[in-house]
């Protein structure tokens, strides 16, 4: 921004964060690469929804394939074997990228993060004598594993959160884990950051329960757009990524990395193509492949995948870590221009949920609106006037149920007498307007705006100006 056309917003960003001007490269990037944010007017604040595409990682892309010849990469022939070469460079790539020793970690391609949760979900060896320890704070295919858990008799135990700050209860932390595991398999699972608040956990709690028995999951999907994640430091069993939510471009691609130590105790429920390297029907009988093969059911989104290492070269070439300067720096700027938006009688018209600005947090705000009376406004007709000033965010529960439940206050009490009404019990579809209604009416769902590669100060800007229509 020219010195001429300093707004006293902008004068506010660059007082509180003055690091902000250390990220100016950014804004290059994004008249170059991601022009079309601009020329189309609009807002784009849905980052942890999914990462934004730079034009050169198309281009890059659609380049490979315009000058090879690539196939199937289950056989020998050279379209084949060329294939075959590139997956395999682009999964040393992704361990180099994460700085995971290729003779500690494997790289598995699964369709998303979900994918990847579900591959440990039904391949962890649960039993009767196992527990499954997770957060209130996790994305909903981290509680879907409950389910697994639960059929093979595991027991199940979850770790609250503190309002305002949405953190988690240490104290419950360390009792949990301090439980001896005795002889069973113990899972602990939490996400790196929030995908619901935005909330950082600490790392240091994957050595803290890798030290007393535990095996740790860590859901990185929501973190690693904007923060490094070095797993020579950190090194959970299992990471669940996300490329697209990474780099935009391409989607349909996730990834587990995990443990060559503990892909051992891990057991496939079934077995496919791709998975094993003999199976007879006469014989009745199957042999696994080793290693990632026999993890990725049918062939491997082949013409995809060098996409990946294209957009890790983007992500290389700007900077991590210059992209989480200017999220930061956003992010407080963002929090305190919406923590002072009051009405007339003096009372708050923004609630946003988790740290303050300079609190552990990621590039991710999540709110609601209320009027004069105290009273919120319906997410969805917050959603709907966004997108009338061609702003994109996101509004519901995000995918993650217990930050949603904590962050509205909607009790255990509330939730069980709710769900043993006998109209719920006896129907199979329940929608979110039936839980609210079933709840008394509360909010079931908030609105979340974040940022990510290409986001500059005049996106904030905007955001608070649309804001401002919510004060009376």
């Amino acid at each position: 921004m020219e010195q001429d056309q300093i707004t006293p917003g902008y004068a506010r960003l660059l007082d509180a964060y003055p690091e902000y001007s250390s990220t100016a490269v950014l804004d290059e990037l994004r008249s170059r690469e991601y022009s079309r944010l601009d020329r189309l007017d609009e807002v784009y604040l849905d980052y942890t929804g999914a990462g934004l595409y730079s034009e050169r990682q198309v281009r890059e892309h659609h380049a490979l394939l315009e000058d090879h010849l690539f196939g199937n990469p289950h056989s020998h022939n050279p379209s084949s074997q060329r294939m075959t070469d590139l997956v395999d460079r682009v999964r040393a790539r992704i361990l180099a990228y994460f700085q995971a020793s290729p003779e500690e970690y494997v790289a598995i391609f699964t369709q998303n993060a979900s994918g990847a949760l579900k591959l440990v979900g039904e391949s962890y060896p649960f039993s009767a004598e196992s527990t499954y320890l997770l957060t209130f704070d996790n994305h909903t295919s981290v509680n879907g594993i409950r389910e697994f858990a639960r059929a093979q008799g595991a027991a199940i135990h979850y770790v609250p959160m503190h309002l305002p700050e949405m953190t988690l209860d240490e104290g419950q932390m360390e009792e949990n884990l301090a439980v001896a595991p005795g002889a069973g398999n113990h899972l602990f699972a939490y996400p790196a950051q929030s995908n619901f608040s935005g909330v950082q956990h600490s790392l240091d709690w994957i050595e803290r329960a890798q030290g007393q028995g535990w095996d740790v999951l860590l859901d990185a999907a929501a973190y690693v757009p904007t923060n490094r994640l070095d797993l020579s430091v950190h090194k959970p069993e299992f990471v669940a990524l996300s490329f697209y939510k990474m780099f935009g471009y391409p989607t349909g691609i996730g990834c587990l990395l995990a443990k060559r130590a503990v892909l051992g105790k891990l057991k496939r429920p079934w077995f496919a193509g791709g998975t094993i390297t003999v199976a007879s029907v006469q014989g009745d009988r199957y042999f696994m492949a080793e290693g990632a093969a026999a993890f990725e059911d049918g062939t491997v989104d082949f013409l995809n995948i060098p996409g990946i290492e294209v957009g890790l070269d983007h992500l290389e070439r700007t900077g991590v870590d210059l992209i989480h300067t200017r999220c930061a720096c956003l992010t407080g700027w963002l929090i305190e221009e919406l923590s002072s938006l009051h009405h007339a009688n003096g009372k708050p018209a923004v609630r946003v949920y988790g740290p303050g600005a300079r609190g552990s947090r990621g590039g991710t705000i999540t709110m609601n609106f209320y009027d004069a009376a105290g009273v919120v406004v319906d997410h969805h007709r917050v959603e709907e006037e966004a997108a009338r000033h061609r702003i994109s965010l996101r509004s519901g529960c995000f995918c993650n149920p217990g930050g949603g439940e904590t962050a509205l206050s909607i009790s255990k009490t509330e939730i069980i007498g709710c769900f043993n009404q006998p109209w719920v019990q006896q129907t199979s579809r329940f929608t979110p307007d039936d839980f609210r209604l079933c709840v008394d009416g509360k909010g079931t769902g908030a609105v979340r705006v974040s940022f990510g590669i290409a986001s500059n100060f005049q996106d904030a800007a905007r955001f608070v100006e649309f804001a401002r229509q919510f004060v009376e």
